[in-house]
């Protein structure tokens, strides 16, 4: 049997077990995927040993993506561009690390979008953390001017940085002015999160057509998507984000591509 599993502290509230499940059923593979809880102590430990874990990979989740990235023998491109990884398996008995959020964020829109980035030209992504990093790496690949929002402006310089003369930092306090003329918006920092704290951002200054996003899945229409939503702009939540992220790790694991179906979708929603 292919063992695999997230490993995260905490990780009691991850869903990837019901979705990975969901594919080895409708799959029939013999295989299983389950939730483990490493402890900060024992984390870089466990990272550096995974190759005798019994796991043939898995998924990261916070806190551990950074050092996930850093205990891995080889490391795709893209997480030696943003440092952090959310796959890992196991090659030739050397532990590998990819970060699928972008590819997971990128299908979502394609799926639900259809031509969401078409014009290209600007967007702005509001927060500067890991998700963030993930984020702006897959704009600025489909070819977007990305501006970056945050409340430390630091942080926003820092991953700007990585993309000169792509990428742009302000504060959080300047999202109006930048919402102005920006053909996308994604909010990338857990404000409405289960309905807690709002995003200061006057939808009425937003472009009509442009298309907003929020990687929160919880609730599915957050305050800030409910906002742009009154204002007539198209909308995509979250939650396809988190499926499609998962159908590269699921392949390298089990040897087989899964698809991201309405069913599967429906699971999920039932389960929030």
């Amino acid at each position: 049997m292919i063992r695999a599993a997230v490993i995260g502290w905490p990780v009691s509230h991850s869903r990837s077990p019901l979705i990975h499940g969901h594919w080895l059923t409708t799959l029939d593979i013999d295989g299983d995927y389950r939730r483990v809880a490493v402890e900060p102590e024992r984390a870089d430990a466990f990272f550096a040993r995974f190759a005798e874990s019994g796991l043939a990979g898995g998924n990261v989740t916070i806190p551990y993506k950074e050092i996930a990235a850093r205990a891995a023998h080889h490391r795709e491109p893209v997480v030696e561009r943003i440092g952090a990884a959310n796959t890992l398996w196991i090659e030739n008995g050397v532990l590998c690390a990819d970060n699928t959020d972008g590819i997971g964020f990128l299908a979502n829109l394609d799926e639900r979008a259809p031509g969401w980035d078409r014009a290209s030209g600007e967007a702005l992504v509001l927060g500067a953390g890991g998700a963030a990093a993930a984020v702006v790496d897959a704009l600025v690949e489909r070819g977007f001017m990305v501006r970056i929002v945050n409340r430390t402006l630091s942080r926003a310089e820092a991953l700007a940085g990585r993309y000169p003369g792509r990428a742009s930092a302000d504060v959080l306090s300047a999202t109006n002015r930048y919402a102005a003329t920006a053909g996308f918006l994604v909010n990338t920092t857990s404000l409405g999160m289960k309905g807690e704290g709002t995003i200061d951002l006057d939808m009425t200054v937003v472009p009509a057509g442009s298309v907003v996003t929020d990687i929160v899945y919880v609730p599915l229409v957050t305050p800030f998507l409910a906002a742009a939503a009154a204002r007539g702009l198209p909308i995509v939540d979250g939650l396809g984000m988190l499926l499609h992220q998962a159908v590269p790790g699921f392949t390298r694991w089990f040897g087989h591509r899964p698809t991201v179906t309405p069913e599967l979708r429906e699971l999920i929603e039932a389960d929030l």
